[in-house]
Formats: structure tokens, C-alpha cells, sequence
């Protein structure tokens, strides 16, 4: 099985292969970052293979060498005029990360490369992430004068509290991947994208020899505690939604679109 949805800028496409492995990938020309459409497409995909009875295994991943995921698009996130768009656009984030935890399949992350701001709450929300050394992490968004309010519950549920709170008042600044591993956002480092596709490809087929419900029941166990997330990370989206719209978080956006 294969299918396509191409936006005006960027895709979301969906493989399935024999072993029942189903391979969701993202793609967008700026770095791959996530305007509103690709993210409700990306969710709505994760959605789609995890509700698929032929697949028995998720992988996550994007399409490009150096960036996993830059996370917001800055041109939209510029065009927002008020709350009622700004938390339609930032809960698009969190419609990607609810549709990874409640999908009742296992999710491997495929990070190649740098994930920033919304990336690193990609790369958290998937059950069990492989990387390269050259995906560092970063969580920008002090530094446009909002903050990581929509990811922080995931990133914060993988990687703990203390770190968390490292990676977003540091917001300027590049974790490495060994940083990221040590915390545990990444179970594994690769040192290049071919070792990262089979690492990622033998664990795939390993886990699509498990009793699928076994898996079901064990994701469940491991997401326990976030059965509110759907509610919280809206009122999380407001949040942004509102810091945005500020005069501090316009002139930021417009330095760094400058840069």
C-alpha cells in the first residue's frame, strides 16, 4: 500500500510493506518545518496506519539529510491575526502528538538530523527513537518570544523535568545527540543515515514478529497518566496562541526571518 497527500508546499506519504511495517514520511522545502495543513495531514496519516489491521508497526520519519524538522513555519506563524488562529495553528502540533499516543501501534522514530522547536516534540512522541550523531536538539522557542508550551508535556514525559527545563530556557543554544541520548529522547545513535535506515529496519521487522496485542496493551501501560493531554495540550496551544500575537514575538520572527 502507498499513498501521497502533496500540500502547496510539502507531502505526507504512507507505505506499507510485507512485513506489515508501515512508513510514514514528511516533507517540506524549508528545512521541513510544519505549517498547519501538513501537520493535521501528518496526523491524520498516524492516525490512518494505526487504524490499518495490515499494519503491525509504525515508523516515523522525513525525508531530507540535514534537518528532521525545524519545527514551526515561521511565514505562518507571522500571518497569525488573532487567538482563535493562533490556536488552531499551534494545535496542529498538538494533534500530531496526540495521534502518536493514542495510536495503538508502536511508533520508531528515524531522526537524521537537527530536530527543532515542534521536531523535538515529534521525535518524543514516537515509542522508541534511533538517530544519527548529527541530530541535535533545540527548543527555539523562548527566543522568538513564545515557548515550547505544546511539546513540553512529551518531551518533558521522555527526557524528565530537569532537562526539559535545560533545553527550553537554553533556547539559543544546540544539545548534542549524545546529550539527547544520555537523557533519553534517543535509544540509539548511528553514525550515518544508512547504519540509521537498517538499525531502524531490523527493529521494525523484530517488533512485527510480537503479538500485536501485546504491543497495544504495552503502549498503553507506557502512555498511562497522559489520558488528559487531550485538553491539556489545546489549552497549552492557547497559551502560544496569545504570546504570539505580541509585539515582542512580531519583531523576533522578523529578525530572525532577516537572518
Amino acid at each position: 500500500m502507498s499513498t501521497t497527500s502533496t500540500l502547496s508546499a510539502g507531502q505526507v506519504s504512507l507505505t506499507t510493506d510485507a512485513h506489515g511495517i508501515s512508513t510514514v514520511s514528511f516533507f517540506h522545502p524549508s528545512h521541513n518545518s510544519l505549517p498547519g495543513a501538513l501537520l493535521t495531514q501528518l496526523a491524520a496519516t498516524i492516525t490512518q496506519a494505526g487504524l490499518d489491521e495490515a499494519t503491525k508497526v509504525i515508523i516515523l520519519r522525513s525525508e531530507g539529510e540535514k534537518t528532521f524538522c525545524a519545527g514551526a513555519s515561521f511565514d505562518e506563524l507571522i500571518a497569525i491575526r488573532d487567538e482563535a488562529q493562533g490556536l488552531e495553528f499551534f494545535s496542529g502540533f498538538a494533534k500530531v502528538i496526540n495521534a502518536c499516543r493514542t495510536c495503538p501501534k508502536v511508533i520508531i522514530g528515524r531522526v537524521q538530523g537537527k530536530a527543532i522547536g515542534g521536531g523535538v516534540g515529534v521525535a518524543a512522541a514516537t515509542d522508541y527513537c534511533f538517530a544519527t550523531n548529527q541530530a541535535a536538539v533545540k527548543l527555539s522557542e523562548l527566543v522568538v518570544g513564545i515557548g515550547p508550551f505544546v511539546v513540553g508535556p512529551v518531551v518533558e514525559l521522555k527526557i524528565g523535568k530537569a532537562a526539559y527545563a535545560q533545553l527550553a530556557l537554553d533556547a539559543a543554544e544546540f544539545r548534542s545527540a549524545a546529550w539527547a541520548q544520555e537523557k533519553g529522547l534517543y535509544a540509539a545513535l548511528l553514525h550515518n543515515q544508512q547504519e540509521l535506515d537498517a538499525a531502524v529496519q531490523a527493529f521494525a521487522e523484530k517488533l512485527a514478529t510480537y503479538n500485536p496485542q501485546a504491543l497495544t496493551d504495552l503502549k498503553r501501560v507506557i502512555w498511562a497518566g497522559t489520558e488528559n493531554w487531550d485538553s491539556l495540550l489545546t489549552e497549552r496551544a492557547a497559551i502560544s496562541g496569545r504570546l504570539v500575537l505580541s509585539d515582542f514575538t512580531r519583531q523576533a520572527i522578523q529578525q530572525f526571518k532577516a537572518k
